[in-house]
């Protein structure tokens, strides 16, 4: 039998398995829509004209709708107001000076260990913890910034109508809920790298650009136009030393000694008089001190989720391990020891630590909903209802938790409720093995022919 099928048979005698749980949890994956309508617009940077998959109506709605869930699968913000608070002034001072000042910007640092930073089509702008910490200067931070305003401004994800951005965030959550690998749905694609990787996927061309804008607005901003060499020189220099923990950054915005040295070409022509400019060093050491001091931490979750993607578990436990012993009520260490414990079978350990990364950050959901499935392995099927719900509140919209709701009503027995629920699942043009399961389900119990 399909795993589908076996899980059905699980269902009815309440014995929910490892590997059930596994996909479950990759079940769960929002499934992103692709927009449909396609015409032309002037550039906003160039004046030309160019072909649109998304109107400016669109690119708001984009990120009104799925920028939430997209962070949220990056941990959510970092619980430091003060450090967020820093971000979004130096991303204001950058958007003083871009083409499109009247969209609703907006700057986080996430909780992702990884190194990358990205951007919805209308500015809701992300950048890891795990890049912030490698940055030494708030000209490099400005520079990081400025890059993503700058395909905002010259639209490139509206350029490319989603390729990257939709289908790709698509076809991830398709292949989390159908893949039988119970490895896929822990942390994306290769382990350690997050849907965000597969927002951007810009062309080198558009990294070109956005790098040109991106200096010119930093310039504009009262920094020296060498904190994007320095931007680029800093990521260099790591993907020769550690190049699995900085491949999410290469994947989502392709790096080349080129684009650096094309930075320094124009830091030494064009912008030449802004060398005089304060890079603002002693500013951003004291803004960044509280996230710096976790930085062994930050390195240690790295590590695990290298591992985790090499399908070493052991190597990862002792990776999450140190960093909780670094920093015990560290929310991602807490959630990736969970995952880690739950790929083992360790359903009663993995759950400990689920429940220490939903005391530690309530308001951020994926403990929530990691949580909910554990408690179904451990044939809580209301446990996890209540969970879910609670998930559905801090982040609603999630087509996954109108899935993992079926499943768990019918684990209670509330067989009309569960059809409600795959029904209403099937409604939002889901696709894969969870649809298939829901189908199935409903013709199984007459709800369709």
């Amino acid at each position: 039998m399909s795993l589908p099928a076996e899980l059905a048979l699980r269902l009815r005698r309440n014995r929910i398995s490892r590997r059930d749980a596994m996909w479950l949890f990759g079940a769960g994956t929002t499934v992103l829509a692709a927009p449909l309508l396609q015409g032309c617009a002037s550039s906003p940077v160039t004046g030309r004209t160019i072909v649109v998959g998304m109107s400016e109506d669109e690119e708001r709605r984009v990120d009104a709708q799925q920028a939430p869930h997209q962070f949220s699968q990056d941990l959510g913000p970092v619980q430091d107001a003060q450090l967020n608070d820093y971000v979004g002034e130096v991303g204001r001072r950058l958007q003083a000076q871009v083409q499109r000042p009247q969209l609703p910007y907006s700057w986080r640092v996430l909780n992702a260990n990884y190194v990358n930073a990205y951007t919805f089509p209308a500015g809701a702008v992300g950048v890891t913890r795990g890049i912030v910490t490698e940055l030494h200067n708030e000209a490099q931070l400005a520079a990081l910034l400025g890059h993503e305003l700058g395909h905002v401004n010259a639209r490139h994800a509206a350029q490319r109508q989603g390729k990257a951005l939709i289908a790709q965030s698509a076809l991830l959550g398709l292949q989390l809920a159908s893949g039988d690998s119970g490895w896929a749905p822990l942390i994306g694609l290769g382990g350690q790298i997050g849907a965000s990787a597969l927002l951007a996927n810009y062309s080198r061309q558009d990294e070109r650009e956005a790098d040109a804008l991106g200096q010119d607005y930093l310039v504009r901003a009262g920094y020296p136009a060498g904190g994007m060499t320095a931007l680029h020189q800093t990521l260099v220099d790591h993907e020769r030393l550690q190049p699995s923990l900085l491949e999410t950054m290469f994947s989502s915005h392709p790096m080349s000694t080129e684009r650096r040295d094309a930075a320094r070409w124009r830091a030494e022509g064009d912008y030449a008089a802004s060398a005089r400019l304060s890079p603002q060093r002693e500013r951003f050491m004291d803004r960044t001190a509280s996230l710096r001091r976790l930085r062994p931490t930050i390195e240690a979750c790295k590590l695990g989720e290298t591992a985790m993607a090499r399908k070493a578990p052991q190597a990862a436990q002792s990776h999450f391990a140190n960093a909780l012993r670094l920093t015990p009520q560290d929310y991602a260490a807490n959630l990736r020891m969970a995952q880690c414990l739950q790929a083992q079978g360790r359903t009663h350990e993995a759950q400990r630590y689920a429940e220490a990364a939903r005391s530690v950050y309530p308001q951020e959901a994926q403990a929530h909903k990691l949580a909910a499935v554990l408690s179904l392995s451990q044939r809580e099927p209301a446990r996890a209802h209540a969970l879910l719900d609670h998930y559905d509140r801090l982040l609603p919209g999630d087509a996954g938790v109108v899935f993992l709701k079926g499943v768990t009503l019918e684990g209670m027995g509330r067989r009309h409720q569960a059809a409600q629920h795959y029904e209403a699942f099937l409604r939002q043009g889901s696709e894969g093995a969870a649809a298939r399961f829901s189908a199935a389900r409903l013709k199984e119990w007459g709800y369709l022919r």
